[in-house]
């Protein structure tokens, strides 16, 4: 991405390659009025049901955040704001895989999608929005407490180990979300892919640390309540973006449990309202709960076990030996002694090793193409770790460089070969390259042979971590799982083109004060020629009923918009809450805040 547009935003500028291949332009000039309309009016009636439930003073936050009600915002305006909070913003497009949204987030950079919801998905959508993005994630940000957790959830998140079952999920989530959102979506498509992603979802075998830590995302970050079970407050960006959950979930039938370790066994289904939330006394709490659950995962934990969660995964991961030496490639197979300790460990395909994130000198994937494996564990008979040995002590031990060594592990192992390259990096012995050699097993298995090749044989007693992904991601992965399903681009027909000029009136007349006479005509052509159309209406009653413009005007309004919630069951609630907001102007609740 040759013209990157950092916005002049310090997070923003220092994001990885890898993760800037999944950054769309936001192109402003593709929402369309009625679009603007959308906007306006779930920041409305967020702003307006929310001032009593939200954590988090919302308009103030808004602000903070670069946002405002009247309009969809603009990347530069909020990459100006977050900058002074130490985040930034990019859109993207759609559901990026977990791994990448995870980074983003320890990169302290929020990910927004560039698409709005379409006006018949006003109160909720499964798809990512940039009013989910922006409205529900962004005005929270300012919270300092509340930030270092989500980018230390992050810095997590980027090392779990996930299953190819989690790829699986990941796709069809996307691309059950993307059909939802198409104009004219096809009923029968719809359920076949609903079809799928429940099989998927019921057939995942056991949880992987991204699926456990996906659910702790889930009930903090998206669905999060804080304070007391009697009286919580509202701070999970879902809830905060929907105009429909967020009245619904304070209702006494949804169960209100507190917030710890346990809350990883609670599955949710996307695509239904929550069961039951969770509430967190403070936001420490949730590092708390965070830090507890790390201490089990892979990337600390490492061993066997650890290896096994990478063969499970089919895709690329990171071990880490004890000398700060570090492996990454698609883990095939593992050695264990009787005591389950790990006495060698094997790659299948392109591998590279690293040293400190960075990648070693020649030996980059295309060097180790066909896959990489090593001995784990003690020197036989020796009590003092290998990365431990000096070149003096090792001299004592017979490997030198171009000397024939013979190295004895305690699992049997035995490298027999000539030394040809020692690597010690800050003061560890990481590497030791053979020419001519032969590894062997205690069985006499052959692990090893001449003709394959220089033997880069990997120094560590033990291997102290694993983590999903490569060790140097620019360097190993040009490009990551980019999802080939696209989300569909509107084209609008005549009819819609036509209610598009129609909203821009009403919003001129709004914003310019001036041209009140047109309104009339305006609803005429409402009334007849788009039906369906109710929003538009309720804009219109807006105007005429704070400007105090016509008393008779204004009643044939109200009449047309009751009657249409009376006798349309998908607009009632939306009109009457409408009407509810128009009785009591935000303008007023936002003065009252400040």
């Amino acid at each position: 991405m040759s013209d990157f547009n950092d916005f002049n935003n310090q997070q923003v500028a220092k994001l990885p390659k890898h993760l800037r291949q999944f950054i769309v332009e936001q192109n402003y000039e593709k929402y369309t009025p009625i679009d603007q309309a959308v906007w306006r009016y779930v920041m409305r009636q967020n702003y307006s049901y929310l001032k009593h439930v939200a954590y988090y003073p919302y308009i103030k936050g808004l602000n903070r955040a670069g946002l405002s009600i009247e309009h969809i915002p603009d990347l530069q305006t909020m990459n100006d704001n977050l900058g002074k909070i130490g985040w930034g913003a990019v859109t993207v497009d759609g559901f990026i895989p977990p791994a990448a949204f995870m980074e983003y987030q320890a990169c302290r950079v929020l990910v927004i999608a560039a698409d709005i919801r379409q006006i018949n998905h006003i109160e909720y959508t499964p798809s990512p929005d940039i009013i989910h993005e922006s409205a529900g994630h962004a005005p929270i940000i300012a919270d300092t407490d509340y930030n270092s957790y989500l980018s230390y959830f992050g810095s997590i998140g980027t090392k779990a180990m996930f299953s190819s079952k989690d790829y699986e999920l990941y796709e069809a989530i996307r691309k059950l979300s993307i059909l939802k959102e198409a104009v004219g979506a096809d009923e029968e498509e719809i359920a076949a892919a609903e079809k799928k992603l429940h099989y998927i979802a019921d057939n995942m075998g056991e949880s992987s640390e991204m699926a456990l830590l996906g659910r702790l995302h889930w009930w903090t970050v998206e669905y999060g309540l804080i304070g007391t079970l009697e009286n919580p407050k509202i701070y999970g960006a879902a809830l905060l973006s929907s105009i429909g959950e967020s009245a619904t979930c304070m209702n006494p039938d949804i169960e209100k449990l507190w917030y710890n370790l346990d809350t990883i066994n609670y599955q949710y289904d996307i695509t239904q309202q929550q069961p039951q939330l969770f509430v967190t006394e403070t936001f420490q709490n949730l590092i708390d709960v965070l830090e507890a659950f790390a201490d089990t995962m892979a990337f600390r934990r490492g061993g066997a076990e650890s290896i096994l969660k990478a063969i499970e995964c089919k895709n690329p991961s990171t071990a880490v030996y004890s000398s700060g030496l570090q492996l990454t490639g698609v883990f095939t197979d593992l050695g264990m002694n009787k005591a389950d300790e790990l006495t060698f460990i094997k790659t299948t395909g392109p591998s590279a090793l690293a040293f400190d994130g960075k990648q070693l000198t020649g030996h980059g994937k295309d060097y180790h193409k066909d896959g990489f494996s090593s001995p784990v564990g003690k020197l036989k008979g020796i009590e003092k770790p290998f990365e431990e040995h000096n070149l003096n002590e090792l001299e004592l031990l017979g490997i030198l460089i171009d000397k024939t060594a013979e190295i004895t592990f305690e699992s049997g192992i035995l490298v027999r070969g000539l030394v040809k390259d020692i690597l010690v990096k800050e003061g560890k012995l990481i590497l030791i390259a053979f020419e001519d050699c032969t590894v062997t097993e205690e069985n006499g298995n052959i692990l090893f042979k001449p003709e394959w090749g220089t033997y880069d044989m990997a120094i560590g007693e033990k291997i102290v971590s694993v983590f999903n992904g490569a060790a140097d991601k620019d360097a190993y992965e040009e490009l990551v799982f980019v999802s080939k399903e696209q989300t569909h681009k509107v084209l609008f027909d005549e009819a819609t083109q036509k209610l598009h000029v129609l909203y821009q009136k009403v919003r001129d007349v709004r914003e310019k004060q001036t041209g009140y006479e047109e309104l009339e005509s305006i609803f005429n052509t409402l009334k007849t020629s788009h039906r369906t159309d109710w929003l538009c209406a309720l804009e219109i009653l807006e105007i005429v009923y704070h400007k105090e413009l016509n008393a008779s005007f204004e009643k044939e309004l109200r009449i047309y918009l009751e009657m249409k919630a009376a006798t349309e069951p998908d607009y009632t609630k939306l009109i009457n809450d409408g009407l509810h907001v128009i009785a009591n102007p935000v303008t007023q609740l936002i003065n009252e805040e400040d």
